[in-house]
């Protein structure tokens, strides 16, 4: 299997940078016999890894989830994103970092794991200005709360998502909202900042969220039908690369007055805390 990207790009593969020509690993690895691995995503500015001991502490906590051995411990895994960064000097980019579960000789046991970072390009866009179009689908995702890479449905319902002319999908557990295969939501009610709790990914973005305070607004982590998110006042989806991007529609049903005020006045505070956080150093 060639992990492909960009040519000219080098790639991360058990710690050794190589040109992406040459970034190759066996189709006996169990990423591709059974789809089992683990990924996280973040997002540079400047060649500045944005939030990175955040997704360290999820990339851990998945790789303990899924009783995988990662063979390394948070300063060395730094340490080869850091490498990475500067060998590809791509000064905004998204970086992601694979641990697949091994060559398995029966195809099936857990062996040796391989670490892949990716590094791409990645268009900033701090103040979206064209708000997403949802539609719902009957769905839980498995192992929630750790971020695998199996992204089977998202991937398969593609046309669903053409044919009823929305940008994405928003999960539901038989009217329970839970999430988009890439996102969090928020909805916004008169007084209260709502994203789910039950069954989740809960992202890097979405904590930073409920650290905040907004005058006149309460921050709570509650579950919701999607009755419940037709009538809010605002909706919004959270992301390392979409940062806080407002919703118009779901299912087709006008979401608010369109003016997002709440979310816009969130996306103002997260981008104060990307500042901030661009002038910290890392300690472990």
């Amino acid at each position: 299997l060639i992990i492909s990207t960009l040519a000219k790009m080098y790639i991360s593969i058990n710690n050794e940078l190589l040109p992406e020509t040459n970034a190759n690993i066996s189709v006996s690895d169990l990423s591709v016999q059974r789809g089992f691995g683990i990924f996280d995503f973040l997002k540079t500015i400047n060649n500045h890894p944005v939030f990175l001991s955040d997704y360290l502490n999820r990339f851990f906590n998945s790789v303990k989830q899924m009783n995988m051995q990662a063979g390394f411990d948070r300063k060395q895994l730094s340490d080869a994103v850091f490498a990475l960064i500067e060998k590809n000097n791509i000064p905004n980019s998204g970086i992601k970092i694979i641990l697949t579960g091994g060559y398995a000789d029966d195809g099936y046991t857990i062996v040796k794991p391989n670490l892949i970072i990716i590094q791409t390009p990645l268009n900033i866009i701090e103040n979206p200005t064209k708000p997403i179009k949802l539609v719902s689908y009957n769905h839980q995702r498995q192992l929630p709360q750790v971020k695998t890479i199996d992204y089977l449905q998202a991937i398969r319902l593609q046309g669903f998502v053409k044919e009823n002319n929305a940008d994405d999908l928003l999960y539901h557990n038989n009217g329970l909202v839970r999430e988009c295969p890439r996102a969090n939501i928020f909805m916004v009610t008169n007084d209260e900042i709502i994203t789910t709790k039950t069954e989740i990914l809960k992202g890097i973005t979405r904590s930073k969220i409920l650290t905040m305070e907004i005058e006149g607004y309460k921050i709570l982590e509650q579950d919701f039908e999607l009755e419940d998110i037709y009538a809010a006042k605002e909706v919004f989806i959270t992301s390392s690369t979409k940062n806080i991007w407002p919703v118009s529609t779901i299912d087709g049903k006008q979401i608010g007055d369109g003016e997002n005020k709440i979310a816009k006045k969130i996306n103002d505070k997260l981008l104060n805390l990307i500042k901030a956080d661009k002038k910290t150093e890392l300690v472990f």
